[in-house]
């Protein structure tokens, strides 16, 4: 007889983003395994969500505490339902040799996260890991999202959920004083860091970019674009900032990438701080703000 090695070859390497989506809607996303060895070979998909070490996995520390300038959890945010915020068809079959095999991955989350993720693994006849596809996808409330920068929040959350103590139950121990408040969304902040190469013979600005989106829905009756606006900006351009678009507009189920870019003021003093706030507000179905937080980072070439 002859011993023969299997051997694949996936369209997808590494990362699957299935991109944004609106919570309680999906969005389904193929990739293709071609048999490329001359037998026929059983397969079977494995979730990293469904593992049936999870639950003692979850006991340890998160990794954002351990090492917290990286972010290496494969599983993140799951469903409040308790059903997979990813799901994979076929699970298991055959391939025969030379031929291929399409798998559907469908992403449909039911709450607003940005850190839904999983490990799909394609494991061949019961034992060998021969391709490992990290999933990631986000969804929001409404069709509008802005992308970039640093993170500054928390990657894991809390899969429990509070509900509002209702009016009658909190009439039962307490005394209710009515006030008169004005109820805002919070600010998200988000923070772009420049770094710029000093001392350079033929300086080279220093760049970056955000993404605002306006995501693909039937669900909202209106079919409004999406507006965006910065303020603040004759601060920028005093402190050497540019900025590709300050206000436009974006069509549903498009992205636009807003260029930011920065070189040294002719008024530049050593001991100014680098930082700069701008205020960007978006405007669909509803009205968001975030604050753009611009930072330079110097470094000596």
């Amino acid at each position: 007889g002859h011993g023969v090695m299997p051997s694949t070859v996936c369209s997808v390497e590494g990362v699957l983003n299935m991109g944004y989506v609106l919570a309680g809607e999906k969005v389904t996303s193929t990739f293709k395994v071609q048999n490329t060895s001359p037998v026929t070979l059983r397969y079977s998909i494995q979730l990293e969500s469904l593992s049936p070490t999870r639950d003692k996995d979850q006991q340890r520390l998160p990794a954002f505490i351990t090492s917290p300038l990286q972010r290496t959890e494969f599983v993140g945010t799951q469903n409040y339902s308790g059903l997979s915020v990813f799901s994979i068809f076929p699970t298991e079959g055959e391939i025969v040799a030379g031929k291929s095999q399409d798998f559907v991955v469908t992403f449909s989350p039911d709450h607003e996260s940005l850190y839904y993720s999983d490990c799909l693994k394609v494991v061949l006849l019961g034992k060998e890991i021969a391709h490992v596809i990290h999933l990631k996808g986000a969804a929001r409330a409404h069709p509008m999202f802005v992308e970039g920068g640093v993170p500054l929040d928390v990657p894991i959350e809390s899969l429990a959920v509070t509900l509002p103590v209702s009016l009658q139950e909190a009439q039962k121990g307490v005394y209710l004083i009515p006030v008169c408040l004005e109820l805002q969304e919070p600010v998200k902040s988000i923070l772009l860091v420049l770094e710029y190469m000093e001392g350079e013979s033929s300086p080279v600005p220093a760049t970056t970019e955000l993404k605002i989106g306006a995501i693909q829905t039937a669900h909202f009756a209106s079919k409004k674009n999406v507006e965006f606006d910065f303020d603040n900006l004759p601060l920028l351009q005093q402190k050497g900032f540019a900025l590709g678009s300050a206000k436009g507009t974006v069509e549903r189920g498009q992205v636009k990438r807003i260029s930011v870019s920065w070189v040294p003021p002719a008024d530049l003093r050593a001991d100014d701080p680098q930082l700069v706030t701008a205020l960007l507000t978006l405007k669909g179905d509803i009205k968001e703000s975030y604050r753009i937080l611009f930072m330079v980072k110097v470094v000596s070439a």
